[in-house]
């Protein structure tokens, strides 16, 4: 994001008014009341003053000039505000004005003009149809916010500007601190990767906020997050969950990945910490934007209270963190000043009477010791009870331990509500309940990690037919077809190295047995259709089939069996393949997320896959440690590794199917669908076969 958003010399406000409550009269006041430095120019030609500046008819007669100018005028005007921004040299453009794609056909027209007069013209836009941004140490409010942010280090970008002033709003209560907000708007030029791109290099910002409810380009979102959390944490509220919306998907694989899930997969590759509430991303921002990267996930938990501190215990065991049974050292020296009724190995129970040196000692001996890598206070109000003073405490124990994450629940209303501002002014978060702040530790934990070990992955090569490839899919567009006759998916997955079994197509009986004789008995007969997707729900598959009689039987029963069950199908024919050993029934697939691209899926396969949903997914291109998590990740790796003296399974095979098929899809965009089910994955050595392919390219 261009330096004039954040660092402008001198800004204008076009349609500024001198009305209180317009839209233009509160940004002007926002920008004079935030204490702003720079040069301030009212643009308005229907007044000389407003709020004691001078205010002039365009922004081609302000004499001297402007980085950056805020536009609240009607959306029919604001084509005129860009040319003479263009004419004027200004680089900068926050668009307030709604009017334009949000409003339908005519709204979208007007902002693609509006936007080629801005590229044009080498302006940068923020909106339109947005709430405006604000910096609270340059200082410069350019919102129409209702109030400033209190000054800190938390980065906030959000989609929507109502929900973004909500939380700016509540945080004031909370007396939390933001470096920057900017609100998106329509992203017709500057986007929510632009700006992480942008934050990441920000002094002033520790930790960047996004709520988004669509991403622009998916795979540069990845590439630049990927980046920017290897330097600072990103925590994102992504809306729009549901899959009410989804379209109608043609295969498993595309029946089981949502956009959700797309989402989930796009996040985690991009190091992105996801959360489900307002309230979830504020207490991470807290965390991650005052405590230390800890050393690892050990903590330590001082209580006044046995409930929660099992709820905290509870918590941890849920979020990945570890209550680690303090030494047999440590617990003696709480022992010789706690109370003998006190819990000495952690958490750390010093009952209901404790005092803030009781407190002091506690967290200083637990701290003190390196298998603990950070705490959690929990203090329950009681008669005797001095939650002030123990918060003091608390922060001075803090002084001597600034490697190590202190946060804190102090449970309760009015008893609590002075200590707790105490310490949130001090830097340390606290949190409502125990629940809450084990949560949000777990994320700096997971940050910590990731800076710990950075992600090297290898990503092979192969050698493909692509030629052929090309071949199939020429054939199935003169044809009119978008979905691969199963002898034609075959023949793709063959080209690209995954191991498939003899197949040949029959029209005919006599054909079926020919084909049968070709391809050598035992055969398996299947159904031919484009329409009747799942076989064996019909009865369209036909096992164990010896000799060429046998084969024309079958052809004549499996086409009755397609006319009775599925009369409006078109039947093409009936494939006849190879009998093969049976083996452990897997799912490769993909479906083409239309945000992110290909979406790989592993799982457990054959005609429970939609069921039992044991399946795990990633982005493609996977790389080859990528697509070994993908196995791992799932219940049916128990399967393949052989349970109960059963011999494992060859998973070395399924990994190189997976990255097969990552690079088929990478290299075929018009890809949009490819179903493997079952993979049949033998015993160790011994490879896997993809028995049933279905692949569906674009029109």
């Amino acid at each position: 994001m261009p330096d004039p958003f954040f660092n402008p010399s001198s800004v204008a406000v076009v349609g500024a008014s001198r009305k209180p409550g317009k839209v233009g009269h509160e940004v002007l006041r926002n920008v004079l009341n935030s204490g702003y430095k720079g040069a301030v120019y009212p643009v308005n030609p229907e007044a000389t003053e407003i709020l004691g500046l001078r205010c002039f008819p365009s922004l081609l007669e302000v004499p001297s000039s402007i980085d950056l100018a805020i536009v609240a005028v009607p959306a029919s005007i604001v084509l005129k505000i860009a040319e003479d921004a263009a004419q004027k040299n200004i680089k900068g453009l926050v668009i307030l004005s709604a009017g334009f794609k949000e409003s339908g056909s005519e709204g979208a027209k007007l902002e693609r003009e509006l936007m080629a007069i801005c590229r044009k013209g080498g302006i940068r836009v923020l909106g339109p149809n947005c709430l405006g941004l604000i910096d609270t140490h340059t200082p410069l409010n350019a919102s129409f916010a209702p109030k400033m942010p209190k000054v800190g280090s938390i980065a906030f970008v959000s989609q929507s500007g109502a929900l973004g002033t909500a939380v700016l709003d509540w945080a004031l209560t909370q007396d939390i601190g933001f470096s920057k907000f900017v609100s998106l708007g329509n992203k017709a030029d500057i986007n929510e990767t632009d700006l992480v791109e942008s934050l990441v290099e920000d002094s002033d910002s520790k930790v960047i906020l996004l709520y988004i409810e669509s991403i622009s380009d998916g795979n540069r979102f990845i590439k630049v997050a990927r980046e920017a959390t290897m330097r600072k944490p990103i925590v994102a509220l992504k809306s729009g969950i549901s899959q009410a919306g989804a379209r109608a998907a043609s295969s498993h694989t595309g029946a089981l990945a949502g956009s959700d899930i797309a989402f989930n997969v796009a996040f985690h590759e991009a190091g992105v910490i996801r959360v489900d509430t307002a309230e979830e991303l504020i207490d991470l921002a807290e965390v991650l934007s005052t405590q230390p990267i800890p050393n690892g996930p050990n903590v330590a938990i001082v209580t006044n209270a046995g409930g929660p501190g099992i709820l905290a215990t509870d918590a941890c065991e849920k979020y990945g963190l570890k209550v680690t049974t303090l030494s047999q050292d440590v617990a003696e020296m709480l022992r010789e000043k706690l109370h003998p009724a006190s819990g000495f190995f952690n958490p750390v129970d010093i009952l209901g009477d404790a005092s803030p040196s009781q407190y002091r000692f506690t967290l200083e001996t637990v701290l003190g010791s390196e298998d603990i890598h950070q705490a959690l206070v929990i203090l329950t109000p009681q008669a005797m009870t001095q939650p002030v003073e123990t918060a003091k405490t608390v922060i001075e124990v803090k002084k001597y331990h600034e490697n190590k994450p202190i946060v804190a629940s102090f449970i309760g209303g009015s008893s609590v509500q002075e200590a707790v501002k105490v310490l949130e002014e001090a830097g340390i978060p606290n949190f409502e309940f125990p629940e809450r702040a084990i949560k949000a530790l777990s994320s700096l934990v997971r940050f910590g990690d990731r800076l710990a070990n950075p992600r090297k992955d290898e990503y092979p090569t192969f050698d493909v037919d692509e030629k052929d490839v090309m071949v199939v899919f020429d054939k199935v567009r003169y044809d009119e077809r978008v979905t691969l006759k199963a002898r034609e998916a075959m023949q793709v997955a063959r080209a690209y190295g995954i191991p498939v079994p003899l197949i040949e197509l029959a029209t005919t009986a006599e054909e079926a047995a020919l084909a049968a004789e070709k391809v050598g008995f035992p055969v398996v007969m299947k159904i031919e259709s484009p329409q009747i997707l799942h076989k064996t729900d019909i009865g369209g598959v036909k096992l164990s089939i010896e000799s060429p009689e046998d084969a024309r039987r079958s052809f004549y029963e499996l086409i009755g069996r397609a006319h009775i069950f599925s009369p409006t199908a078109t039947v093409l024919g009936v494939n006849v393949q190879k009998m093969v050993p049976q083996g452990r029934e897997m799912i490769v697939g993909m479906s083409r997320d239309v945000t992110f691209g290909p979406l790989i899926i592993f799982g457990l396969g054959g005609i429970y896959v939609n069921f039992l949903r044991d399946v795990s997914f990633r982005l493609a291109p996977l790389g080859r440690q990528s697509a070994r998590e993908m196995v791992e990740e799932t219940k049916a790796y128990t399967l393949l590794r052989g349970i109960r003296g059963e011999a494992g399974s060859d998973i070395d095979s399924v990994i190189d199917v997976l990255l097969r098929v990552s690079k088929l899809v990478t290299d075929f965009p018009e890809i949009s669908e490819l179903d493997i089910n079952p993979l049949f994955v033998y015993e160790k050595g011994k490879g896997c076969l993809a028995l049933d392919i279905k692949i569906t390219i674009k029109p």
